[in-house]
C-alpha cells in the first residue's frame, strides 16, 4: 500500500468532549472517525467511514454542550470554531435566541503524500482549480499543495484561510501547511478583500484559497491571476460543466456570453446566428476534478476545453489513477468503442472521452427550488428519470435552482447560499423545457449547449415547442405529424411529451435524418 503520513491530533478533540462521550468514542474507534454529533435532548452519535454509532443512552444536556464550548475557540460569524493548532472544526447550531443547541465536531487531518498524482501540475506554475463533491478531500489536497510549494519549491505562499479550514484554529498555523504564511479571514463575506490584500501587501508567488463561491471572490481571483501570481483554489461543483452553468462562478473559466453572428459566418460555421462563446481567458489554466485521492480527471487546457464544450464537441482530458504501489497511469474512462483517440494526444497523456465520462455520473442530488414551480420540476425529474430529490431546507441542498427575476433581486436565501459556496442555477422562466435543459446540463446529458442559453433560438426549447404544436395538431385533426430530425436525447424528450398527452410516437429514418412521428392515438410500436 502507499504510505501516507497522517496528523489528526484526535486526542485533542477527545479531550474537548464530555468524559462519558469521549470514552464511548474511544471504545468504538477502530479508525476512520469523521465526526461526533451532539444535539440537545438527543443521544450523541459518532460517524465513522461507512457506519454511524450511538455513543450513549443519555441525551445531550446543556452542561455537555457548555463543556465543549468552554474548551474550544470562539465561534465566528459562520458558527464555526476550532481547537488551537489543530485542524478539527466544531460547528454550532443555534436556536432563535442565539443559544447553542447542537454541535458537529468534525475531525481534521493533515495527510502528507496525496499530491503525487498531480505534483507535476503543481510544479508547473499554472493556476489550478480543484473540483469535487463535499468530503472528497479538496481542502486536504489544498493544504498539501501549499506545503509542497512552500517547503519543497521555496515559493512565497500565502494561504487565505476562511474559517481556519486550511491551517487550523489559533494564531499559529498548523504544520500541515509547512512554511506557508496564513492570513485569517474574520468573516466569509470579506474573503475577497483579504485575497486582494494578500497580493498588495505581501508579494506572494502563490495564493491558496478554499471555497471560491461568490462573484466578488471570482473577480478577486481574476485580479490575482492577471498580476502573474499562481492561484491554487477550490470551488463547489463536481465538474467543469457545473462552473459553465453557474453564473456566479463561470468567470473562473472565462465566462460565457451570447454572440450574434452574421449570416455568412453562421453559414460558414454551420450554426445558428446566436451562439455561446467564451468571454475572456480563464482565471484557472488547469482544472482537476477529484474523484478520490487516487483518481482524478485533469483538464490541462481549460480554454480549449471550454471552447470545445460550447461547440458541442468531445473534450480531451487526462484521467489519472494511482495504484497501491504508487504508480500513476493515465487511462480513458467510459471510453466507447466508436470514440476515436487522437494518437498525438494519447502520446501527451490525453484521452478523448464523452462528456458524460468527465462528469460525476447519475449520482443522487438534493435540489432546493427557490421560486421554481415544484410540480413542474418534479414532472421534469420523473420524465428524465434522474436521481434528484427536492428538499425544503437549504442546508440539505447540493445546489439551488431559481428564476432569473429572483436571482436579480438577490433575496437573503440566495445571498446566504452563495456565501456558503452552494451552486445556484438560474432559469429564464418556469417552463418544463427550461427545467429539462438545466437538468440535462447538470448531469452532462447529451443536449445541445445552446439549450442553457434560454433564448428564443434555443434548439431544445424550439424542438419541444414543435413537439407540443404537433401534438395539438394530431389531437385536433386526427392526423399523424412528422417532426424535424433531432438527436437521440431530444427525440427522447419529444416521445415523453407525447406520452404525457396519451399519444403514441415513433422514431423513423436513419441518422442524421432520424425523426419523431406523432400519432393521433395510442398505437403499439417502438419509440
Amino acid at each position: 500500500m502507499i504510505e501516507q503520513e497522517q496528523i489528526d491530533d484526535i486526542h485533542l478533540l477527545l479531550e474537548a468532549l464530555p468524559p462519558h462521550i469521549s470514552t464511548a468514542v474511544q471504545d468504538h474507534n477502530e479508525g476512520g472517525l469523521l465526526e461526533v454529533v451532539m444535539d440537545l435532548g438527543r443521544e450523541p452519535t459518532a460517524r465513522f467511514r461507512g457506519r454511524e454509532v450511538q455513543l450513549s443512552e443519555r441525551p445531550v444536556t446543556d452542561e455537555d454542550i457548555a463543556y465543549v464550548t468552554g474548551r474550544i475557540g470562539e465561534f465566528g460569524d459562520d458558527n464555526r470554531a476550532g481547537i488551537e493548532r489543530t485542524l478539527h472544526r466544531i460547528s454550532a447550531i443555534r436556536n432563535r435566541k442565539g443559544k447553542v443547541v447542537g454541535l458537529t465536531c468534525r475531525v481534521g487531518r493533515a495527510v502528507f503524500g496525496t499530491i503525487a498524482i498531480i505534483r507535476d501540475i503543481v510544479e508547473s506554475g499554472k493556476s489550478i482549480l480543484l473540483l469535487g463533491k463535499p468530503g472528497v478531500g479538496k481542502t486536504t489536497l489544498l493544504r498539501e499543495m501549499a506545503r509542497v510549494l512552500a517547503d519543497d519549491l521555496d515559493k512565497r505562499v500565502i494561504v487565505v484561510d476562511t474559517s481556519n479550514e486550511i491551517a487550523g484554529d489559533g494564531d499559529i498555523p498548523h504544520p500541515g501547511i509547512g512554511r506557508s504564511r496564513r492570513m485569517q479571514v474574520s468573516t466569509p463575506l470579506s474573503q475577497h478583500a483579504v485575497m486582494i490584500e494578500a497580493v498588495e501587501n505581501h508579494m506572494p508567488e502563490v495564493i491558496v484559497i478554499d471555497e471560491i463561491g461568490t462573484e466578488l471572490e471570482a473577480l478577486a481571483a481574476r485580479t490575482i491571476a492577471e498580476r502573474g501570481v499562481q492561484l491554487i483554489g477550490t470551488a463547489h461543483g463536481n465538474t467543469l460543466d457545473n462552473l459553465m452553468q453557474n453564473p456566479t462562478l463561470s468567470d473562473l473559466i472565462g465566462g460565457i456570453q451570447t454572440v450574434t453572428l452574421g449570416d455568412e459566418e453562421a453559414r460558414r460555421r454551420g450554426t445558428q446566428k446566436s451562439v455561446l462563446e467564451r468571454k475572456a481567458p480563464p482565471t484557472f489554466e488547469v482544472i482537476v476534478e477529484i474523484q478520490d485521492w487516487h483518481h482524478v480527471i485533469v483538464h490541462p487546457d481549460v480554454a480549449h476545453t471550454v471552447d470545445n464544450l460550447l461547440l458541442g464537441r468531445k473534450v480531451q482530458v487526462q484521467v489519472r489513477q494511482r495504484d497501491d504501489r504508487g504508480e500513476i497511469t493515465m487511462i480513458g474512462e467510459n471510453l466507447d468503442r466508436e470514440d476515436e483517440v487522437d494518437e498525438d494526444a494519447e502520446a501527451r497523456g490525453l484521452v478523448t472521452i464523452p462528456r458524460a465520462a468527465g462528469a460525476a455520473g447519475l449520482q443522487p442530488l438534493n435540489i432546493y427550488p427557490f421560486g421554481v414551480s415544484r410540480p413542474k420540476l418534479e414532472q421534469a425529474i420523473r420524465d428524465m428519470r434522474l436521481p434528484v430529490t427536492l428538499v425544503r431546507d437549504i442546508e440539505e441542498a447540493d445546489l439551488l435552482l431559481t428564476l432569473k427575476n429572483y436571482y436579480r433581486r438577490k433575496p437573503p436565501a440566495l445571498r446566504d447560499a452563495e456565501s456558503h459556496g452552494k451552486p445556484v442555477y438560474v432559469l429564464k422562466n418556469n417552463t418544463m423545457a427550461q427545467m429539462q435543459s438545466c437538468l440535462a446540463g447538470i448531469y452532462d446529458l447529451d443536449t445541445p449547449r445552446a439549450a442553457m442559453n434560454g433564448s428564443h433560438g434555443d434548439p431544445m426549447l424550439r424542438a419541444l415547442q414543435e413537439a407540443e404544436d404537433a401534438i395539438s395538431h394530431a389531437m385536433d385533426n386526427g392526423r399523424t405529424v412528422d417532426l424535424p430530425p433531432q438527436n437521440a436525447y431530444v427525440r427522447r424528450m419529444q416521445h415523453r411529451l407525447a406520452e404525457r398527452y396519451n399519444l403514441s410516437s415513433r422514431s423513423l429514418g436513419k441518422e442524421p435524418h432520424r425523426h419523431v412521428r406523432i400519432f393521433p392515438g395510442r398505437v403499439d410500436g417502438e419509440m
